[in-house]
């Protein structure tokens, strides 16, 4: 038995924070209803055509869900989500500030309403505050919390190259259903909480905001280095390939400075002897690091840094990622079918002896539209009257 098994998710849903966390409730067995708009479906089904014509974000978001298309203006509409949250077990929303009140679906009226019911309720920036109906993307929430700042060159301020705000905020969701649903299992009562991106990715934010607060100073962008920490980052081999490292405490330094470097008297030069040392003399540092490290092949100093353990990596670009070896060796790659053929997809990263994780299907719009209506009780002649009127 799948661990999720025997719950029903209905999740109104769009883009990426709440479909990232339905669909990791849907991989661990849970029944995961998308609702979409009819016709178009979730707009993120647009955002490009480069899985054999679907949309990259929406394969990586939507497996194992059943669609259903509602437009949830039309009272008949509203009618069939009502009938769907008596029976299921958590629902999730991220449409934008205020619209879910207004459709009749507000959290109050659905906890008093459906006592059993989990409500969680997504948002840029939270229910309340001068920010609660500012529109909110990815990119703007970088912005907003600081992490732009401290991200890429001294000269140029960099935004993370995925969507960390919706995945951050997609996960607290995630595991706010799972502690919901485990307290229900106790009180047989059911919740209701909201997660905002910008407070899911201001949690994540600690390290700079301590640093900042009690420092005097944020950590300043250092590209691929660390503020706080040498050495720590990219280093040049004498083939132009680049080595990442990073040495975490003293006995690692002294291990660096004997077997990788071989000039020990380097771990116990007055510069060097502290990692405070190390960070305020960095560039020197450097010079006497990558001074050795011109005179060997990428591979030969990574040789170096396993024999000594110290932690280190190459700069893979994404498709060395997808062919990676110890993804091979792992078997992590799976089989999803989708409308256009069969693509691969990555098992997600908690692996659980005895739980193969669900990765079915990836659904068009609206593909099960008629068989949940009819699971309500529609018959077909019904449902034609539905779609001829632009309920479904």
């Amino acid at each position: 038995m799948l661990p999720l098994e025997g719950i029903t998710v209905v999740s109104l849903e769009q883009a990426v924070a709440a479909p990232f966390a339905s669909r990791q409730l849907a991989d661990l067995g849970a029944r995961v209803i998308k609702i979409e708009r009819p016709g178009i479906g979730d707009f993120a089904r647009g955002y490009d055509e480069t899985v054999n014509g679907l949309a990259s974000h929406f394969v990586w978001l939507n497996r194992s869900k059943e669609s259903l298309t509602l437009d949830l203006k039309h009272p008949e509409a509203k009618d069939i989500l009502n009938h769907l949250l008596a029976n299921a077990d958590v629902f999730i929303q991220n449409l934008a500030p205020g619209a879910v009140d207004r459709l009749g679906f507000g959290a109050a009226r659905l906890r008093e309403d459906y006592p059993q019911l989990i409500v969680c309720n997504i948002s840029g920036y939270g229910s309340s505050g001068p920010y609660r109906d500012k529109k909110a993307y990815d990119l703007l929430l970088q912005c907003e919390t600081g992490l732009i700042s401290i991200t890429g060159t001294p000269e140029t301020p960099s935004k993370v190259g995925v969507s960390i705000a919706d995945i951050a905020c997609g996960m607290y969701t995630y595991t706010g259903v799972l502690t919901a649903l485990y307290t229900r299992q106790k009180t047989g009562e059911g919740a209701a909480f909201e997660v905002s991106l910008f407070e899911a990715l201001g949690e994540w934010m600690g390290f700079p905001a301590y640093f900042t607060a009690y420092g005097g100073s944020q950590p300043p962008r250092s590209g691929a280095s660390h503020a706080a920490i040498a050495p720590y980052g990219p280093f040049t081999a004498g083939d132009g390939k680049v080595v990442f490292l990073g040495i975490q405490n003293e006995r690692e330094w002294v291990h660096f400075c004997e077997m990788v470097l071989e000039q020990p008297g380097v771990a116990t030069d007055a510069r060097f002897n502290s990692n405070s040392k190390r960070v305020a003399n960095v560039e020197e540092l450097r010079a006497i690091i990558e001074g050795v490290f011109q005179n060997f092949e990428a591979d030969r100093i990574i040789d170096r840094l396993d024999a000594a353990r110290i932690a280190n990596a190459r700069m893979n670009t994404v498709q060395e990622f997808v062919d990676h070896p110890q993804l091979e060796a792992r078997n992590r790659w799976r089989e999803v079918d989708t409308p256009v053929g069969p693509i691969r997809a990555l098992r997600p990263p908690v692996t659980m002896s005895g739980a193969e994780p669900v990765m079915a299907p990836i659904p068009s719009v609206g593909q099960h539209t008629d068989a949940i209506l009819s699971d309500l009780g529609y018959d077909e002649a019904a449902v034609t009257v539905l779609r001829a009127e632009g309920v479904v």
